[in-house]
């Protein structure tokens, strides 16, 4: 176990288990491949509607 998450521990009084650290590192990888892939979408669909016309410089 890391010392910032013993530190952690010791002042909000609450112990996890080691299942308990897995659950929640799976969880917070789950949410971040979440936002990421919502924001690969996000980009993909402004690309998408700026269309061809992005590509061309028009002054």
């Amino acid at each position: 176990m890391m010392a910032a998450e013993q530190d952690q521990q010791n002042l909000s009084g609450v112990v996890l288990t080691e299942a308990q650290l897995k659950a929640r590192r799976q969880r917070n990888v789950a949410i971040g491949l979440a936002v990421a892939l919502l924001c690969a979408l996000f980009y993909a669909v402004t690309i998408v509607k700026l269309g061809p016309g992005i590509l061309t410089h028009a002054e």
